[in-house]
């Protein structure tokens, strides 16, 4: 697995602001985090929760080819796990009706 540097509002809230640092004096190389696993566009929405739950993660650096395609959010995944529970009731519902 590759990791990527990201910089989030949590890194900065905590790294900055809650130590009494100053925003103009402080870079994101001193406050961003290393450690973040990323993803590739074909992984599954399911894989990127048990990425972000594990890691206790709210973004996942997408990646492709070796290089940043797109972040993906917390927000992301649960609107998509809701979405396709929506279909699937959807489908069981009209399964039941017919």
């Amino acid at each position: 697995m590759k990791f990527i540097g990201l910089m989030t509002e949590r890194d900065y809230s905590r790294k900055v602001i809650l130590k009494g640092r100053s925003s103009s004096e402080t870079t994101v190389g001193e406050i961003m985090n290393t450690e973040y696993p990323s993803v590739v566009v074909n992984d599954s929405v399911e894989h990127c929760m048990e990425l972000m739950s594990s890691n206790n993660l709210r973004y996942l650096p997408v990646v492709e080819q070796g290089k940043l395609a797109g972040i993906i959010s917390i927000n992301d995944v649960v609107t998509e796990t809701i979405l396709t529970q929506k279909e699937t009731i959807e489908h069981l519902q009209n399964y039941i009706h017919s």
